[in-house]
């Protein structure tokens, strides 16, 4: 499909996630925090999360998409009430940055780690299949979502050592 004329523009900031059909372009910017991105390539829909932390550790009767076991579940409620299979789509994984590298300790993984071993764990407990990702490292990564094709561009800005930066762009 082409793209729309006029797009449905959506920025998702933290906690936030949108499912939608083939006129809509998803946008997250993300440091620490992880995005699940499934697209349907045969009806057109998807949808973006954007996650701060795994769990929140705690149970509780309303889902949170602050959290990443509580995102996916949000996503895949979405996923069936469009009367779609999870399986039938494909999911990719985005961010988990290491935003504070010279703080280093060697008992704990930093939180961009602790997002994406989630997003692992949250794929393998759904029996989905990861299509690809651009995780970890450092620095940050703007994320932009078309669902009407199914396109994905990065652009990732990498902390170097010292005050220097390295971006680059790459299309999923």
């Amino acid at each position: 499909m082409s793209k729309p004329a006029i797009p449905r523009e959506v920025y998702l900031q933290p906690g936030d996630l949108h499912f939608a059909g083939a006129g809509t372009r998803i946008r997250t910017l993300l440091g620490s925090c992880v995005s699940l991105v499934f697209w349907h390539p045969r009806h057109r829909l998807g949808g973006m999360c954007h996650y701060m932390l795994p769990t929140r550790g705690q149970p509780s009767t309303r889902l949170d998409g602050r959290y990443g076991d509580e995102a996916m579940l949000m996503l895949l409620e979405a996923i069936h009430a469009r009367g779609t299979r999870p399986a039938e789509y494909q999911l990719r994984i985005f961010g988990g940055g290491n935003m504070f590298p010279n703080l280093r300790s060697k008992a704990h993984r930093h939180v961009g780690q602790q997002n994406v071993d989630m997003a692992h764990q949250m794929i393998a407990k759904h029996g989905l299949v990861n299509h690809g990702q651009h995780v970890g490292g450092t620095g940050h990564r703007h994320l932009i979502f078309d669902i009407w094709s199914g396109q994905l561009a990065l652009k990732h800005s990498a902390h170097l050592s010292g005050s220097g930066r390295q971006t680059g762009v790459h299309s999923a």
